[in-house]
């Protein structure tokens, strides 16, 4: 059947084509032209001027500049502790500045361990004319994120999400990592494959579903026994969880998966106190890629999870929403690959 076209009808043109129209007006580059538009520095005063009359004339609509504002990082408890013992927080920190600093935006870090710190936080933000946004860096409890409803700023989470998708949210896409991670486990022909987590966050159990999600597909049994749950990110808890699992259950596991590269450690702790070998008897994989992962014995195959890029492209969506934007609430995860070492390999034999 012939597609008929209905004359007089126009496609609205995308942002893009129109960023390229005041780019060709002006005879400057189209990241020139969107860097002028967003405030940020590099370009030369009477460049933006010019680039800001083509705009006006095409009738394109320029955010609300943002250089020189603050936004207001409100770190978690999880997120303070994880940044005194390893280096997660450490780089979405170091991504969230480098991109504050190419925006011209200062950055105010506020510890939020409860609801009423919370409290004291928002009332802070909102009587600051200088505050535009805020950000959150690993919150999951529900009751902080509910106090945020009809707060009047520009509200993103960074590495969590919000359930009822009132907030933005930017996340490694831990799913699909944690099924990757699996799949390439279950490639070197491993079935029984222990998931060592510290439960608690929506992220983590995230992370268990996709390690289900790899037994599902191949058609594997996946039984409840072979997650394996630990009181905290310790490694000297993981190695103490693997020596009694070995100790009650004995070597009936061929590979671990951990849900961070800190249980990953504790898992080939355990295992070598315990007599057996890394990757000859069990096959140990983390999820995180610390920069120490690998320099350890054997060096770690592991997740890398893109902690710099959390912090910047969670700026980026709240500067979106402080430029004014008109968007939808939106949650980002963002992919995650195989770094591939010696402390995974095929299966032992029976």
């Amino acid at each position: 059947m012939a597609t008929s076209i209905t004359p007089g009808k126009r496609g609205k043109k995308s942002r893009r084509v129109r960023l390229e129209d005041i780019a060709e007006k002006v005879g400057v580059s189209l990241s020139t032209v969107s860097r002028a538009l967003a405030g940020e520095k590099g370009v030369r005063a009477d460049i933006r001027q010019r680039i800001l009359e083509a705009a006006k004339d095409i009738n394109y609509t320029v955010p609300t500049p943002v250089a020189g504002k603050k936004v207001v990082l409100a770190a978690s408890s999880a997120a303070m502790i994880d940044y005194v013992r390893n280096q997660f927080t450490l780089y979405v920190l170091e991504g969230l500045r480098d991109r504050a600093q190419a925006l011209g935006l200062e950055i105010v870090t506020r510890a939020v361990a409860d609801e009423a710190e919370e409290k004291l936080v928002l009332e802070e933000a909102r009587a600051d004319p200088d505050v535009a946004g805020l950000l959150f860096l690993t919150v999951d409890d529900e009751g902080m994120l509910a106090a945020t409803r009809g707060f009047g700023k520009p509200v993103v989470l960074i590495n969590g999400d919000d359930p009822y998708m009132r907030l933005s949210s930017v996340t490694p896409c831990n799913r699909s990592a944690a099924r990757l991670a699996a799949d390439y486990l279950i490639r070197l022909g491993h079935q029984r494959i222990l998931f060592l987590m510290r439960p608690g966050r929506s992220t983590i159990d995230r992370r268990r579903e996709g390690w289900q999600d790899a037994f599902l597909h191949h058609g594997l049994p996946c039984p409840a026994d072979l997650v394996l749950p630990v009181d905290d990110w310790l490694p000297e808890l993981a190695a103490q969880a693997i020596g009694e699992r070995l100790r009650r259950k004995g070597l009936d596991f061929t590979a671990v998966l951990a849900a961070g590269d800190s249980l990953a450690v504790g898992a080939m702790m355990g295992v070598q106190q315990m007599g057996h070998t890394v990757p000859g008897d069990v096959s140990v994989m983390g999820m995180d890629d610390l920069p120490q992962a690998a320099f350890l014995n054997p060096p770690l195959t592991t997740m890398h999870i893109p902690m710099r890029e959390l912090g910047a492209v969670a700026l980026d969506l709240l500067r979106d929403a402080m430029s004014g934007f008109a968007t939808p609430t939106r949650r980002i995860e963002l992919a995650c690959h195989i770094a591939e070492r010696q402390s995974t390999g095929p299966a032992r034999k029976p």
